[in-house]
């Protein structure tokens, strides 16, 4: 009998190309998906946008609290684009093969703006502490070099240790299916389709979310104790709720945030299924993205001062 073989360069082809599944057990819904997911990218895009803007072009909101949160707008736009393009290519056009450094270089970015996004969480809550709790030394605490400091920390800290991380995960043989049951390139899923013991990889999952998101997080309630501390003897009720109401938008994505990310990562393999981890990755990749101005602007009300002016011109 004659076998007829594939050439070597094929084979390497086959290898290095995974097939992404998103959505692709709601085949009735792919069009519904897809309108849905471009709407919340556009909203996301110009709502983050439209903050990003305004604290850079009013004079008014130059203010530390306005710096973070410029940042942080762009952050989250970053963000939204390293998942989104991609998932609505694939449900637009059905093609779900991606090659092995497309794959990893989603992954590094995800993993890299995610890292940003719990530190400059922290940054932010520690702006808040200086601003509640030393408001006489606010101005000399975060003046504008230690602002540009530790937002250029935020989003360089945790540049080699993702490319590092994903380089590690990348390395694994891949001899099982090739299908990712997921919408983007997450590590769960990934690692599913790993040969052999991924007990240190495990590990090392475990080890980059204890640094880049729950040493943050700590930091966030070692903050907002301080916080709530000082507000509770505060001696008028009216004082109270105004400091109160001052961090409460941070408080709101903070939750929203750390919550699905350390469901996400801190679970035991045996826990994890590919439905949920599906329905938590869309909190922290898409849906905090697209609640964050609608949080934070909702909520401030010099950010909708300054809009109407703009919007009045």
């Amino acid at each position: 009998m004659n076998h007829q073989e594939k050439p070597p360069e094929e084979n390497l082809t086959e290898m290095m190309e995974f097939a992404l599944l998103g959505f692709a057990d709601m085949p009735h819904l792919q069009w519904f998906l897809f309108g849905l997911f471009l709407v919340i990218y556009i909203i996301t895009l110009m709502s983050n946008g439209t903050i990003f803007l305004i604290t850079k072009m009013d004079p008014t909101l130059q203010s530390p609290v306005y710096f973070f949160l410029a940042n942080f707008s762009f952050l989250e736009i970053c963000y939204v684009s390293a998942t989104l393009p991609r998932m609505l290519m694939n449900l637009g056009t059905q093609r779900r093969r991606i090659s092995l450094v497309a794959c990893a270089t989603q992954m590094c970015f995800v993993l890299l703006f995610g890292g940003t996004e719990s530190l400059l969480l922290a940054v932010m809550a520690y702006d808040r502490y200086v601003a509640i709790c030393n408001p006489l030394h606010y101005p000399l605490v975060m003046n504008h070099r230690v602002c540009i400091q530790l937002v250029t920390g935020s989003w360089t800290t945790g540049i080699p240790v993702m490319i590092g991380h994903t380089y590690q995960i990348f390395s694994l043989p891949f001899c099982r299916s090739k299908q990712i049951n997921h919408f983007f390139r997450d590590i769960p899923p990934i690692l599913k389709l790993a040969c052999g013991d991924t007990f240190v990889n495990e590990m090392l999952v475990y080890i980059v979310t204890v640094l880049f998101v729950m040493v943050p997080f700590l930091l966030i309630l070692c903050s907002y104790s301080e916080i709530i501390s000082i507000i509770l003897k505060l001696p008028s009720a009216t004082s109270q709720a105004k400091a109160f109401f001052t961090c409460s938008s941070h408080l709101m994505v903070v939750v929203l945030f750390f919550e699905s990310c350390i469901i996400t990562y801190l679970r035991p393999n045996t826990r994890h299924s590919d439905g949920t981890d599906k329905m938590l990755s869309l909190f922290y990749t898409i849906l905090t993205p697209l609640f964050n101005p609608v949080i934070y602007s909702l909520r401030n009300k010099d950010d909708i001062i300054v809009l109407k002016k703009l919007l009045c011109k």
